[in-house]
């Protein structure tokens, strides 16, 4: 398929699919303030919850599909009426909504999860799409576990969606199994077996098991996928999803083999990013591709040497381009306050004066026992400082008059 003057849709589900694993749930307002930061981003599709999981999910998409303007509000519901009922109530205030319906296709899925046979789903399938055709402007299918599923049962549960009315057909890697080869193929075999292919968008959805997620979608992406799915640093079940950073970035810098176009606005994935480990309770790994705090560090000379003769000879991409700090400042215990406050700011943290001098002095007495200090250190510093004061805020509340 031609890539020339296409476009790539990008299908953010990071407060879905991402809030789903250890350590990233996220309170309503946490995620509102992320959906209006995704949006600023410029997502496409912006997947904001599975409604019927709990009252406090179906809240958070309706404070999204209310406030935030911009992308397409999604949220995930099985092939199931009341999920669908369920998610249409909670969408109600979108500007433009999408009801995203999955059901197991696999037939390990079938047998040993719902107990369903091949002919069911099927029934299941156009039901279930149908019902949500009549409640929202979109609706997406996606054949679960598509990946460990019978090609040619696939090819029917797909046609049976399309005839229904889908208008998005997501293939989801939702155990991580696939590789690039295989992942390709599968979206060439819907395209040339399935009736309707053509007039649908074709998703790919993948997870990082193999530590391929963001190859298969690239994958995906050359065989014809007009939309990705995918997490703000790749947060998501088990081993995550595809990081929505480092798929933007390979359409960037090998725009030679993707010629695409797509919305996003990349100089804001660094903030973005920066937001989310704020939010939930860990940052990207140092050695994380793009938005990692190693990203775009050297330390051996002789890349420092280059780097300060071009700095093409080590970076594919410039720090700018993502949105990361070009300030390339070493902190040690020879720093001032102004490097540190500099350092600060580009973490996101805007201290007082009197707070600055607190970070300042713990700072120092760190650099004093360190070679070297890291943007996690000085996040782990200020974090200290800011627990700190609120235990003492709350001594001071509790202490009689």
């Amino acid at each position: 398929m031609s890539m020339a003057q296409s476009r790539v849709d990008f299908f953010d589900t990071t407060l879905r699919d991402g809030e789903q694993s250890p350590g990233c749930s996220m309170t309503q307002q946490e995620k509102l303030q992320m959906a209006h930061s995704l949006a600023d981003l410029g997502v496409d599709i912006l997947e904001a919850g599975f409604a019927i999981s709990s009252e406090g999910d179906f809240a958070a998409i309706s404070s999204v599909a209310r406030e935030v303007r911009g992308p397409v509000i999604a949220s995930l519901a099985r092939a199931k009426h009341d999920d669908i009922e369920r998610a249409a109530q909670a969408l109600e205030k979108a500007t433009r909504a999408r009801i995203h319906i999955f059901l197991a296709s696999s037939d390990i899925h079938l047998q040993y999860k719902l107990k369903m046979s091949r002919e069911e789903a099927l029934e299941s399938a156009a039901r279930s799409v149908e019902q949500a055709k009549r409640l929202a402007d979109e609706v997406e299918f996606s054949p679960e576990d598509s990946t460990r599923t019978d090609p040619e049962f696939l090819c029917q549960i797909v046609g049976a969606a399309i005839g229904a009315g889908a208008t998005v057909i997501n293939l989801p890697d939702t155990v991580g199994y696939a590789v690039p080869g295989d992942y390709s193929a599968m979206f060439q075999l819907i395209r040339e077996r399935v009736p309707g292919a053509d007039k649908v968008t074709l998703s790919a959805h993948t997870h990082d098991d193999l530590g391929l997620a963001v190859a298969n979608a690239l994958a995906a992406i050359e065989a014809g996928a007009r939309q990705v799915e995918c997490t703000i640093n790749g947060i998501g079940e088990r081993a995550g999803n595809a990081a929505l950073e480092e798929i933007a970035a390979a359409l960037h810098v090998r725009a030679d083999r993707f010629p695409v176009e797509h919305g996003l606005k990349l100089d804001r994935l660094y903030g973005v990013s920066q937001l989310l480990g704020r939010t939930i309770s860990f940052s990207p790994s140092p050695n994380k591709a793009v938005v990692g705090s190693n990203a775009f560090a050297h330390e051996a000379g002789i890349h420092q040497h280059g780097v300060l003769s071009n700095p093409l000879t080590y970076e594919i991409m410039t720090p700018a381009s993502v949105g990361v700090p070009a300030n390339r400042m070493v902190l040690g215990k020879h720093s001032g306050r102004h490097a540190l406050r500099s350092r600060l700011i580009a973490l996101g943290y805007h201290l007082q004066p009197a707070d600055l001098d607190i970070a300042y002095r713990a700072f120092t007495e760190l650099a004093d026992r360190k070679k070297a200090i890291y943007d996690q250190d000085l996040i782990n510093l200020v974090a200290h400082h800011e627990r700190h004061q609120d235990l003492i805020s709350e001594e001071a509340a509790y202490k009689p008059s």
